[in-house]
């Protein structure tokens, strides 16, 4: 019986995820009544002053969190805030908790954890004055961070709270013209299909991108670098080229971007090359190289479906910003 237990739950697997910053923030509210809830507001409780209390609370819940829910990470929470707010119109008191920390997994249930612990607790210090209490609404607001993004709870959420937390899109392509080339000997030959173009590809659209150029070519480096010429030339201003930057004898894409006599952009090598080794060690052998040409930004990823799909993932956040920059936009962060 035990095993049959243990095999119908297990905690995920994260270990190949990669590390990223996340942030959520959840929100949930007390329905005092007229009786405790000008008690509440004007902190005179006879048990004591339930708003500190319950923010206090609310920090304790989130960083319990793992400890409450037995397939919950246990995560380093490098913030938790939260707060409390009365609704004068619906004699209530609002609270939110923020969490944010830099994981493999998202802080979704530390965040509503805490709104937990701190509606439990005005709960407390309220029922002696008012039994007939209610704690409604308790939900996901946003979360931030991984694979994903940006999520928005379909509820939404007001003007005021968009301002306090300012949730962070990120800085989307705007409809700016993009390209994907797939190099390899093999499917540009019909041998196979090729897989990873249509995953950048829709990877792009995904991020605002109109692709308008999708092609499978030979590996070499003239092959590459004439298109990426003729690419630039008619204002593409993102391309994503997948393969050909192993360590085999053909794989020649760095060389294709070298030869081109364009600025290097050895940053966001760097960058492909140290995230993806979250997932893999294997990331390290690879030649990922970037370069600026004229008004466009050429990627050489890797060939692997699955590894060219987790590097435009790495790259989502910042693409957008890259182009602007090319643009001549300014350098700060902000989306």
């Amino acid at each position: 019986m035990s095993g049959q237990m243990n095999a119908a739950f297990h905690m995920a697997d994260v270990r190949d995820k990669r590390i990223t910053r996340r942030r959520a923030v959840a929100v949930g509210e007390l329905h005092a009544g007229p009786v405790a809830y000008p008690l509440i507001v004007e902190r005179r409780l006879p048990k004591g002053d339930a708003l500190v209390m319950a923010e206090i609370a609310g920090l304790q819940g989130a960083k319990m969190a793992s400890a409450l829910m037995p397939l919950c990470h246990p995560l380093p929470l490098e913030l938790v805030h939260v707060y409390c707010a009365p609704v004068p119109e619906r004699q209530a008191i609002r609270v939110w908790c923020e969490c944010a920390s830099e994981a493999r997994t998202g802080v979704e249930m530390e965040a509503l954890a805490g709104v937990n612990a701190a509606l439990l607790t005005l709960y407390d210090l309220s029922k002696p004055v008012e039994p007939a209490l209610r704690i409604e609404g308790i939900r996901l607001l946003f979360k931030e961070g991984g694979k994903k993004g940006l999520w928005l709870h379909p509820d939404g959420m007001g003007e005021a709270e968009r301002e306090r937390f300012k949730p962070r899109p990120p800085h989307g392509l705007h409809g700016a013209a993009c390209a994907v080339l797939t190099l390899s000997d093999r499917a540009s030959q019909g041998i196979y299909a090729d897989e990873s173009g249509p995953k950048l590809a829709a990877g792009l659209r995904a991020l605002g991108g109109e692709v308008v150029v999708s092609d499978v070519l030979p590996d070499g480096i003239e092959p590459l670098a004439g298109r990426l010429r003729a690419l630039a030339a008619d204002g593409v201003r993102l391309c994503l080229c997948s393969g050909g930057t192993g360590l085999g004898p053909r794989d020649l894409a760095p060389e294709a971007l070298q030869s081109l006599g364009a600025r290097r952009v050895d940053g966001l090598a760097q960058m492909l090359r140290a995230l993806s080794a979250q997932h893999t060690p294997m990331a390290w052998l690879s030649r990922a190289e970037v370069v600026q040409l004229d008004g466009m930004l050429v990627f050489a990823l890797p060939g692997s479906p699955r590894a060219a799909a987790q590097c435009l993932d790495i790259l989502a956040p910042v693409l957008g910003h890259a182009l602007a920059m090319v643009d001549g936009g300014g350098h700060g962060g902000a989306a």
